[in-house]
């Protein structure tokens, strides 16, 4: 069954914009896009007047055993591995319809994101593609140990690695310095080293894998770049050294600038743990700083929410898009980290992330243009996933940003 969407805006996700364009699927692959689109006919033809086509996105960091509730570890201590699957599913049907058709899970219990994705992947559920790293690497004690493997030394790092691909995994998360969420360490602190960390980038470059490290403080950063990590998830205190570092070695950065905005605006609930509320409102003005320059330099960045953490709910990736554009991103570059550059760090671009024929026809209908208006992204008209329509919403208007 063969289907036309005519008179649309496109965006590719490689920096191009097609005005009053077309593009055609057959099955679940885009057969044609633009004017070869514009000739060709199909079973069914849908008018797209006035809307605007964008690649499905990709949340490169998100946590899917996590509501956003204001004390998620908490909720991972107190989950069955029942509960936590069906959690799972729930938040990622969230991401779904949010327009989000692939997501980069960096850390469940119990390694429940891989049989997640093993579960969407034969058909059993119907959800986003999952990449997942199981259960994170860190130091004993070290960030995000409720849920991760702990682990100490060369050796030790190199076999839960190893452990942990045996499992599955797409990628391996490592903890380069403390963190916002956990209780008694400084997210300026180094934990993990560069040589512990370099142990697992080699066991995954073995397994033909991707790794991706928290690090949030400077020394953390510049060990887990020296150590070969593929991206640096939130990249909070660089400086133009680190910066330069990042652009030698092309190691991406995924900013998850939503992650301390939610702490940050929600501060007076009194529900986050005080710990927390305090760590974020340290590195929150540095963190959007830091973000300006790594993009002003042409530092390489994918669009991550930390989707999961305190008040930072699934479902609401275009909050993540929004800040970027704050932060200095424009909207062509922006689409382009949450499409196209996302998919390259997962290596398969060559399958997924762009309007292009021959590839899997993942993609969204927005109601409005964010060239015209950056809350367009919010403006959520139709997800398709695979070339079948996965979400339709019926309201018109753009939901204002939160």
């Amino acid at each position: 069954m063969s289907l036309k969407i005519e008179n649309v805006t496109l965006y590719t996700g490689k920096g191009e914009k097609l005005s009053q364009s077309a593009l055609v699927i057959e099955g679940n692959k885009i057969t044609a896009i633009g004017e070869e689109a514009a000739a060709k006919n199909a079973a069914t033809v849908i008018d797209g007047r006035g809307k605007t086509i964008l690649p499905g996105f990709f949340d490169m960091h998100i946590h899917l055993g996590m509501d956003g509730i204001a004390d998620p570890f908490a909720q991972i201590a107190t989950d069955s591995q029942a509960t936590s699957a069906y959690r799972h599913q729930a938040n990622a049907q969230k991401q779904l319809e949010s327009g989000v058709t692939s997501v980069r899970n960096l850390g469940s219990k119990w390694h429940i994101d891989l049989a997640y994705r093993d579960a969407v992947n034969s058909g059993l559920l119907a959800g986003p593609t999952v990449y997942g790293s199981g259960q994170p690497i860190v130091m004993t004690g070290g960030h995000g140990y409720p849920l991760a493997t702990e682990a100490d030394g060369e050796d030790e790092i190199r076999k839960a690695a190893r452990q942990t691909l045996k499992q599955g995994a797409d990628v391996l998360k490592l903890m380069a310095t403390g963190g916002v969420m956990t209780p008694g360490v400084d997210p300026g602190s180094p934990q993990l080293s560069e040589k512990e960390m370099r142990a697992a980038v080699e066991e995954a470059l073995h397994a033909g894998k991707t790794t991706a490290s928290h690090a949030q403080g400077t020394a953390g950063i510049q060990n887990a770049v020296r150590a070969g990590i593929t991206t640096i998830e939130h990249g909070i205190f660089l400086d133009d050294e680190t910066i330069e570092l990042m652009i030698q070695y092309g190691t991406v950065l995924v900013p998850t600038l939503a992650a301390p905005y939610y702490i940050v605006k929600n501060a007076d609930s009194g529900a986050i743990p005080p710990h927390a509320v305090k760590k974020a409102a340290y590195c929150y003005e540095v963190h959007g700083e830091s973000f300006r320059k790594a993009v002003e330099a042409g530092v390489k960045i994918a669009a991550g929410t930390d989707a999961g953490t305190p008040f930072n709910l699934h479902g609401d990736f275009a909050k993540e898009l929004e800040l970027m554009h704050e932060g200095g991103m424009n909207v062509r570059d922006i689409i382009a980290s949450a499409t196209y550059s996302a998919a390259s760090v997962l290596n398969v671009q060559n399958e997924t992330g762009s309007l292009e024929k021959g590839k899997i026809a993942d993609f969204i209908m927005l109601n409005e243009d964010p060239e015209e208006n950056i809350s367009a992204f919010r403006a959520v008209k139709a997800v398709y996933k695979g070339g079948e329509l996965v979400h339709e919403s019926l309201g018109k208007e753009t939901n204002s940003a939160t």
